[in-house]
């Protein structure tokens, strides 16, 4: 079932029939028809061949075109054994999961879709930190797993998952069906993060006492504690210190974006590579 097939299924809680277009690419009725929303992609018509390692040292600002070339490169290496197969993107909060997942999604020439989006317009527009205040923790899990259910209907889309995602047995049996990959963030690169943005979209980190950057970092090492085996079950693993250490850079919190979803289809097709005996690069 590919991207037009999501007029079939039926997002229930979707009763008003204005459109919203959120960061997934897809256009939603509240009718339960959701439509695709056409996204402009550059096209590149150069040869792959030669391109050096030392690109991606660029960081993705200096040098954005060849990280572009780099990208798709991998990605038609990969698509024959994807198979039309989803992308499940699973991580921490903060970790990068939607920006990464678009760059995914745009090279592979898929379409992407932002699990938290599709919530939160399912329960009436209110944002994830509103559902967890309103509703409860369980209440969002249930329409998270109720979405990636959905979502395991779907082929060529890049999914970005919420950081609880992994703890139900059930969400991976859903995400099992495509190809899970992990954003492994060094916590105090995610501190830094959140704090730089604020905690009030982040409902987990709302009660933490003292500065910005130690609340996060104390809660974030509570939680990574909990949920960092449960990540260790994705198809394939993208660590940003590895990355780091072998772009020579000290912070993993300098990596461009790109740099990140280049490694992470390396990693993808890696996994496939396993899966299926060994393929020619």
């Amino acid at each position: 079932m590919d991207a037009k097939a999501l007029q079939t299924i039926n997002f229930s809680g979707f009763t008003r029939p204005e459109k919203f277009v959120g960061r997934t690419g897809l256009s939603l009725t509240r009718t339960g028809k959701p439509e695709m929303v056409r996204m402009r992609r550059r096209k590149i018509a150069c040869s792959y061949n030669n391109i050096p390692a030392s690109i991606l040292e660029s960081g993705g600002h200096k040098y954005p075109l060849e990280e572009e070339l780099i990208l798709k490169n991998k990605s038609q290496q990969i698509q024959p054994y994807l198979n039309g197969r989803c992308i499940y993107v699973v991580g921490m909060m903060g970790s990068g999961k939607t920006t990464v997942g678009k760059i995914m999604s745009q090279a592979l020439s898929y379409s992407f879709c932002d699990c938290d989006t599709l919530i939160e317009e399912e329960v009436e527009g209110n944002s994830v930190a509103d559902i967890f205040k309103l509703y409860g923790e369980s209440f969002f899990r249930d329409r998270e797993t109720e979405a990636l259910r959905k979502m395991s209907l779907m082929h060529k889309f890049v999914i970005s998952t919420g950081g609880g995602a992994v703890l139900r047995p059930i969400n991976w049996k859903y995400m099992h069906k495509g190809v899970s990959v992990w954003l492994d963030v060094p916590v105090d690169a995610l501190a830094k993060r959140i704090a730089a943005v604020g905690t009030n979209s982040r409902p987990l980190l709302h009660d933490e006492a003292g500065d910005a950057y130690t609340a996060a970092l104390m809660r974030l090492s509570s939680l990574f504690e909990e949920r960092g085996e449960f990540y260790a079950n994705a198809n394939a693993r993208v660590s940003l210190e590895n990355i780091a250490a072998k772009l020579g850079r000290r912070d993993a919190s300098d990596l461009s974006p790109r740099a990140i979803a280049i490694e992470a289809l390396e990693q993808v097709g890696n996994f496939l590579k396993a899966e299926d005996g060994g393929y020619a690069r």
